[in-house]
């Protein structure tokens, strides 16, 4: 089965900490060892696992992101989103967490965040769980 976790996004890029939300889907599951994939239906949002503990981590990855993907090149695409659909291409659309005893299996600092490169937007973020 696959589960699909609603997300509402509130700016035009952020990093959104679905750690918690991702925690309870596994709580639902049931106890279990196996393997929690996480899936962006999105062209324009990614999936990432970092460090949760320290917000200024969230801020320098865009900081960075922006400056090395900037807004103001000559992009072809008539849209005008670009910058974001590099940018999940670069943090990819997918993310691949371990479960122990029903609980994930982060590092002691680590988060799993939604990476919104177009919003404010709903976006969609589907978990399936393999048991094993």
């Amino acid at each position: 089965m696959t589960y699909t976790l609603e997300v509402k996004t509130n700016a035009s890029t952020e990093l959104l900490d679905i750690t918690a939300a991702i925690r309870d889907l596994v709580a639902r599951h049931g106890p279990m060892d196996g393997v929690c994939f996480l899936y962006s239906p999105h062209t324009t949002a990614g999936i990432t696992i970092n460090e949760n503990a320290d917000p200024s981590v969230k801020a320098d990855i865009l900081m960075v992101l922006n400056k090395i993907i900037r807004a103001d090149e000559p992009y072809r695409h008539a849209e005008g989103n670009s910058p974001a659909h590099i940018k999940t291409t670069l943090t990819g659309s997918t993310a691949t967490v371990l479960i122990e005893s029903g609980r994930l299996v982060l590092g002691t600092w680590q988060g799993i965040f939604l990476c919104e490169f177009d919003g404010p937007r709903r976006r969609q973020v589907k978990v399936k769980f393999l048991q094993g």
